[in-house]
């Protein structure tokens, strides 16, 4: 990060400052994230538009974001993240959390444990049902087949030739893991080969985005091979410090790179793929935004947009952690001399447990009868990492036993939370406010994903190679205990959106269904913060398909 100190308050002049550089292009995108990578590569695809991506992290070289499981190292990791922090939230024992969020190319999909989960068909058609025209299940499908070069091939649900590679694990996953499959079969629940095709309900292994034993990202699947293109200019270690407007048009971004500031013009549009929390800081910093925050703060307002940083979503989860009589990854992974097998193995053959993301398999389910659709995200992991504590513990220092992870979150949680600035300096924090917890339908499943988790492990063939359940334990039990449990330990999965939300009423969201910002010309906003609701699973797959939507969208206008 530049640390030149703040920039000229927004507002106060509309055009480049008399110390900047100035450049034109027809297309500005700030953040080189990973919906930022895919706009990029798509909008600067026919020649003739010169595209200007801005990045505030740097490359995304480094062999800890290339190597797959060494995204437990990159989650804390300030090189390449943003490590920003929430407020205390009382529903958590007033903890804070670590929010990790990618600052590299690539962005949050570069650092992510790489499962690739679009999210179940009727998260998109509630989309659609909430005033989105064009965004139901069967509208974004061709987007999210474009965007796969999938294990399985073509079909109905999958795309082949397409940048971002999918594989599966069947040959490589941990014994342990179809040890957890079929006690998941004999309580009933459905086996499934692909939670993105037919059947996103059930048990099964997860697919990864990894092409021999590489990550792949957005950053090397779209933005790579763009970069030979003479019209795409991509910048690193460059903070959009705000956006610039006349009247009420954006015209471009100011920045700071290597100690200077800058100014790039936009002929045509500014896209904003900053991401759930620089999105909304951003457009608060220029002056966009509730006119109590930014007036408090001293920002003159450009817009009046009160939802800009609200209705924050996430999902929230708790670990029960089994001692195991069998060998799990930990045996690996814990000792020194299987630390440097791994290593030498990865090297040599792009093999073993480094070559993989340590989420191995899971499930969707119903906790109980009358739900619609799966309520509880499951996750199995054939390892533990309780003795390292703290937040920022790294998933590279296994526990020194056997032992095995059992994990759930809530699949649409109803709790919203916010974004805000604290200052018109670009280089302070935002204020993340969680407010987990605080709607009776997530409390339900908190008791609910308890239930299951415990199910699980006292069913066979699981329940023979469990020793004993080490936490939160035997003495947890009540409900009031369990709810308390998880209010000392529940942590994010890292699954921040929603706050620049999609919809048609202005007073109630930041984008229409053309992910233009209500009010504005000229700027439109392409990353997970324009979702209307947090998707089932996990992000990354939905954010890509919002990029490449969002492309099409810019271009056809």
């Amino acid at each position: 990060m530049d640390t030149v100190g703040p920039a000229a308050p927004p507002g106060r002049q509309s055009g480049p400052s008399k110390d900047s550089n100035v450049t034109e292009f027809d297309y500005v995108i700030v953040g080189g994230g990973s919906a930022g990578c895919v706009l990029a590569a798509r909008l600067s695809a026919d020649g003739r538009q010169r595209v200007l991506l801005l990045e505030a992290g740097g490359s995304d070289a480094s062999p800890w974001i290339r190597m797959p499981i060494g995204y437990g190292r990159t989650f804390t990791d300030p090189a390449v993240n943003w490590m920003y922090e929430t407020e205390p939230d009382p529903a958590l024992g007033n903890r804070s959390a670590l929010c990790p969020r990618g600052k590299v190319l690539g962005g949050s999909g570069s650092i992510n444990a790489m499962v690739w989960v679009r999210g179940q068909p009727g998260d998109f058609d509630d989309w659609a049902a909430a005033g989105n025209p064009g965004w139901g299940y069967r509208d974004v499908l061709p987007y999210f087949r474009k965007v796969e070069d999938h294990v399985l091939g073509a079909s109905e649900y999958h795309g082949a030739g397409g940048p971002m590679h999918i594989r599966g694990i069947e040959q490589e996953a941990h014994p342990l893991c179809e040890r957890f499959l079929a006690t998941t079969d004999g309580l009933g629940i459905p086996r499934t080969d692909d939670f993105n095709g037919a059947r996103s309900e059930g048990a099964g292994l997860w697919h990864l985005t990894i092409q021999g034993g590489i990550r792949v990202s957005t950053a090397t699947a779209y933005l790579a091979p763009a970069r030979r293109r003479a019209n795409l200019t991509v910048l690193t270690h460059a903070q959009v410090t705000r956006i610039l407007f006349a009247g009420r048009e954006a015209t471009g971004v100011e920045y700071l790179r290597g100690g200077t500031r800058h100014v790039a013009t936009a002929r045509r549009e500014v896209v904003l793929a900053a991401g759930a929390i620089n999105s909304p800081q951003l457009l608060q910093l220029s002056g966009v935004g509730d006119p109590a925050v930014l007036g408090g703060l001293g920002i003159p307002l450009v817009h009046a947009a009160p939802r800009v940083g609200a209705g924050l979503q996430d999902h929230l989860a708790v670990s029960y952690y089994y001692r195991s009589r069998v060998p799990t990854l930990n045996d690996e992974l814990y000792p020194l001399l299987g630390k440097l097998r791994a290593g030498v193995r990865y090297v040599l053959t792009r093999k073993g447990p480094l070559s993989l993301s340590v989420n191995q398999a899971g499930a969707f389910v119903r906790s109980r009868p009358g739900l619609e659709r799966p309520n509880l995200h499951i996750y199995f992991n054939p390892l533990s990492y309780t003795a390292a504590k703290g937040p920022r513990r790294k998933l590279t220092s296994p526990d020194p036993w056997s032992a095995f992870l059992l994990s759930f979150n809530t699949c649409r949680p109803t709790s919203r939370g916010s974004v805000a600035i604290r200052s018109a300096d670009p280089f302070t924090a935002p204020a993340i406010r969680t407010n987990f917890l605080s709607t009776a339908e997530d409390l339900a499943d908190v008791q609910d994903g308890a239930r299951f988790l415990r199910r699980l492990a006292a069913a066979r063939p699981l329940a023979d190679v469990v020793e004993r359940e080490y936490q939160p334990g035997a003495d947890v039990l009540s409900d009031d205990a369990v709810l308390e449990d998880f209010r000392n330990r529940a942590g994010s999965v890292y699954h921040v959106s929603c706050t620049c939300s999609m919809g048609p009423d202005p007073s109630a969201a930041v984008v229409d269904a053309r992910l233009r910002v209500h009010g504005l010309g000229r700027l439109r906003v392409a990353d997970a913060s324009v979702f209307p609701a947090v998707t089932s699973g996990n992000t990354n797959a939905p954010t890509i398909m919002v990029a490449e939507k969002a492309a099409d969208l810019i271009l056809s206008d």
